[in-house]
Order: C-alpha cells, then structure tokens, then sequence
C-alpha cells in the first residue's frame, strides 16, 4: 500500500506545480487582447467567409485593431452597415463598400449527365468531378449536385434543371459558393457595375463545345465584332469582357447566336 501511496501522493504534487506553472504563464505570458478588438468584431456579421482577405471575421476585426489593417470597407457580406460601424469605432471615415454578387458562367442542363452518376451513388460536385469529369460532354459544366447550395448561408443559390441558379437579391457576395464548386465556374461580380455576362466556361473549339451543349459559347467572335468599345473578345474560344471598358450598351447580347451573354 506505502508504494501505491507514494504514486498517489507524487501524482498530486506533479498536478500541483502544473497547475501553478500554468497559472503564472497566463498571467505573465499571456498576449492581451486590443481593447478595440470586441467593438470591432461586435460589428461584422460573422459569416468567417475570408472576402475580406484574412482568416475569418476574427482575422479581420484584429487586423483593423492592431492598425495593420486600415479599411474599414472589406467586408462584403456585411455591407456599408459594417463598414459605417467598424468606421465610429476607429473614428475614422467609412469607405464605400461594392456589392459583389455570386454569378454561374454555365447556362446547359446536366441533367442527363447527373442520372447516370446517381446510379453510381454520387450525390455531390466533388465526388461527381472526382470520378467522372473526364465522361462529361462539356469539361466545365456545372453538375448539378448542389455543393454550392449545401455550403451558402444565405439561401442565394440553387440547383434549378440542373444548374446552379444565383437570387441576386439574397446574395451577399461572401465567396464561399465559390470555394465549394469543382468546377471553379462560379465567380463574383460587382452587382451595379458588371451588368453584362457570359454564361458559359466551355473553352473547347466551336463545334466540339456546340455538339456538347446547345447553349455553349462556339467563340463565332460577333459579340467582339460588334461591340463599339472593345470591351469584349473571344480567348481561348470562350467570349470574355473588359469590365473596365463595357459600358453594358448591350449589343452584344443581342447579336449573340447561342444567347451566351445576357445583361442584367
């Protein structure tokens, strides 16, 4: 028993400086926290969607704290009512905040290709694109599983026929639809600037992409053709546009065989 004791009783006493050890090193060696940091971060929505650029609303609410960080307006998600906030904390001028939106470049139905995978047991894009992206018509397709819907807090997208489907005005422009899908076709958009489209990835020869879906870009070039201001040409056989030059006259959506480009 005298042996069992001296475990028992060494094992206590161990505990007990442990406990003291770690006491003193809190006290002594732990980082205090910003006095601003809780105002600040009491004025971001929480989303932890990284738009900001740092590692979640935490990240950036002690990046401003800190003063490493001195715009207020990064939030997207949280808008100009957090960037006003976040601003009276530091006592500092709100910028502007650009409301960004999620946006799909695919307009096909997947549909047909989605029921052959259902039978495989697929029920999501990751595993769809791990397994069976090579069998895919078009090689940048949306496909139709829904990990962008699984993964949006706001309710914003949806998987209709098959495509992923953007709600515009539930969009907050937090990113992470965009982190979810495979296929990387989903991208943001500035929502008042960017008011032309391409809904389309597909940057296969014209008639490969043609025979592979009946609304894909075929890079035919009328839309560079007839825009007026350079703001729009065909790369890589897929039409792409130079926001900083479209001015969303719209010609080239209506001179768009395929109806690839839409204006909003």
């Amino acid at each position: 028993m005298s042996g069992i004791m001296i475990a028992v009783t060494s094992l206590c006493a161990i505990a007990a400086v442990c406990g003291v050890v770690l006491v003193v090193a809190s006290k002594y060696m732990s980082v205090p926290e910003n006095e601003m940091f809780p105002a600040i971060r009491a004025c971001l929505p929480g989303a932890n969607c990284g738009a900001c650029g740092y590692a979640g609303c935490d990240g950036y609410a002690n990046a401003l704290a800190e003063g490493t960080e001195t715009r207020t307006n990064l939030c997207v998600p949280g808008a100009s009512g957090a960037a006003a906030a976040v601003a009276a904390v530091m006592g500092v001028e709100a910028g502007e905040v650009i409301k960004r939106v999620a946006y799909v470049a695919c307009n096909g139905d997947c549909e047909n290709a989605k029921h052959k995978y259902e039978y495989a047991g697929i029920n999501t894009c990751s595993a769809a694109n791990s397994l069976f992206a090579g069998e895919w018509a078009c090689p940048s397709s949306c496909m139709g599983y829904g990990d962008c819907e699984a993964a949006c807090p706001s309710d914003a997208i949806h998987v209709v026929n098959g495509v992923a489907k953007v709600n515009f005005a539930k969009c907050t422009g937090c990113g992470i639809c965009t982190k979810q899908c495979p296929k990387h076709i989903i991208s943001l958009r500035r929502f008042a600037e960017d008011r032309v489209l391409v809904r389309c990835s597909n940057t296969q020869a014209g008639g490969v992409a043609g025979k592979a879906c009946a609304v894909a870009c075929i890079g035919c070039k009328k839309c560079e053709k007839t825009c007026q201001h350079d703001a729009i040409h065909v790369v890589d056989n897929l039409a792409r546009i130079d926001y900083d030059k479209c001015v969303a006259c719209g010609e080239c959506v209506e001179n768009c065989p395929k109806h690839v480009l839409v204006k909003l």
